[in-house]
């Protein structure tokens, strides 16, 4: 099963636009971001419509066309990017319904459903701890 990089695609894009906004770059269209993520720009401009719609960043266009963030860096958790991101669930049931006249059949989908629910909420608590501040700030320390 492939990771899907949809939120480290996204969380890369905020801390660059951090960057450059505390470099005195208040715009960044989408190649420069595109070329900072070594994505395709289009990838790039989709990420960053989710993140407009869910009011993280804000895009002018025309003239000095561009985007930025829409709120400061300590204000956006990486648990807003998330949902902005619309991250499925970590884990899905059975596509089909199992064999309810097997008794694990029958009890499968409570079971885990109560796991993967508790794992949903730590991930969600352990995600709005962390700001795009947090995180440009150790990416820097990391060089």
């Amino acid at each position: 099963m492939a990771a899907n990089s949809r939120l480290t695609i996204a969380v890369h894009a905020l801390a660059w636009m951090a960057l450059a906004r505390r470099r005195g770059q208040e715009l960044l269209t989408s190649d420069q971001v595109a070329a900072s993520v070594n994505t395709n720009p289009v990838i790039i401009r989709r990420s960053l419509g989710d993140l407009r719609r869910a009011g993280l960043v804000d895009v002018r266009h025309g003239a000095g066309a561009g985007w930025s963030l829409a709120r400061a860096p300590e204000e956006i958790t990486l648990l807003d990017v998330y949902d902005a991101v619309g991250q499925e669930p970590l884990f899905g049931m059975h596509r089909t319904e199992p064999n309810l006249e097997c008794p694990v059949g029958r009890g499968i989908r409570p079971a885990l459903g109560h796991v993967y629910g508790g794992v949903e909420e730590a991930l969600r608590r352990e995600l709005q701890r962390t700001s795009i501040a947090d995180v440009l700030r150790q990416t820097l320390r990391a060089r």
